[in-house]
């Protein structure tokens, strides 16, 4: 996210207000300090969607997508090795100005982690991150806007409490880890001790990109079973066209392929995913779950962009409801049809 001079102001006076005031202070030691002030960023994203359950109910709704205000920063801690941190808060519910008080507000972290970095050991980072696992081979769930259909791969090391490590490039090729502490207490160890990890390799040559990452999966959810996962990525000028695959023994495999191509201030998407169940998965045994979705984007300016999405999902009977007589029911055919706007700094 970019800088606004009126960001670093509000840095400048919050952080340094003494250093701020001092008359005598040049021209351009004051654009120095504005520039060792922290970064504020963030968002606004709303969408109007509706999504209709084939045979059920369909519903409009007008929502926050989304929308973060967060904080990073960067420094010089020896020649060639830099210290940062960021945090990020969402739950803002930027629609709803009457939400109740637990459902409105920055009252959600997304993001917060402290780290080192440098061109000779790569990085460390310590908090609450997208994982390792998801950076590498997870780009097609993790792309879209609503995505209130895209296919979830089944792996569930979480973002919290992570040590994650990144090395430098050998060739083209970095080697990724990451180890989730969970304490005895910690409910996403079970309330016992814990310690799931993630590894993932990455190989990136002119325009082709190749990853493969696996999720040891240690946790309380009764099946231990690693997940492993495949990607594959070729970018052609304005053309990028993905492929992963994902599987943990014992519940699903998940397949899917995706191409984008950008032209001017327009982007277009499209893809397809599909989940098969295993006959002893903890849920939707034995069927099967697929999502086509199209996607037109367009940049109005460098801090805007507005968007359509359509999703259509099928399969089997996987599409849960309640039903107009208050019971549950499933259909084998669900769309979702949005449009939304985002505005940045």
């Amino acid at each position: 996210m970019k800088k606004t001079l009126l960001a670093s102001a509000i840095a400048v006076a919050t952080f340094s207000g003494a250093a701020a005031a001092q008359t005598t202070m040049s021209a351009s030691e004051l654009a120095a300090k504005m520039d060792s002030m922290p970064t504020v960023y963030g968002n606004i994203q709303y969408v109007l969607f509706h999504d209709n359950f084939d045979g059920g109910p369909s519903s409009v709704e007008h929502a926050d997508n989304g929308s973060t205000i967060g904080i990073k920063h960067d420094h010089e801690i020896a020649p060639g090795i830099t210290g940062f941190f960021k945090v990020e808060l969402e739950g803002l519910n930027a629609d709803d100005k009457d939400a109740e008080n637990d459902n409105a507000g920055l009252n959600e972290l997304d993001e917060a982690y402290i780290g080192i970095k440098g061109d000779s050991f790569g990085q460390i980072w310590v908090g609450s991150d997208d994982s390792t696992y998801e950076r590498a081979v997870t780009e097609i769930s993790e792309f879209y806007e609503v995505a209130l259909l895209s296919q979830g791969v089944d792996y569930t090391t979480g973002e919290g409490d992570l040590i994650q490590y990144m090395s430098p490039s050998f060739g083209g090729l970095s080697v990724w880890g990451a180890v989730q502490v969970n304490g005895d207490n910690d409910t996403k160890g079970g309330n016992g001790k814990s310690y799931p990890y993630q590894l993932a390799a990455v190989y990136e040559m002119d325009a082709l990109e190749l990853a493969a990452a696996m999720d040891s999966n240690d946790n309380s959810d009764g099946n231990g079973e690693n997940t492993y996962g495949l990607r594959a990525s070729y970018n052609m000028d304005n053309l990028r066209l993905t492929g992963e695959f994902h599987t943990r023994k014992d519940e699903s495999d998940t397949f899917g392929v995706i191409g984008y191509y950008t032209l001017g201030a327009n982007q277009f998407a499209l893809s397809y995913e599909l989940t098969q169940y295993d006959d002893n998965a903890s849920s939707n045994a034995g069927l099967d779950s697929d999502t086509i979705t199209l996607q037109a984007l367009h940049n109005v300016s460098d801090n805007m962009y507005v968007y359509f999405e359509g999703y259509l999902g099928g399969g089997d009977e996987v599409y849960e409801y309640t039903d107009a007589l208050g019971n549950t029911a499933f259909t084998d055919e669900r769309s979702i049809a949005s449009v939304g706007a985002v505005y940045y700094f």
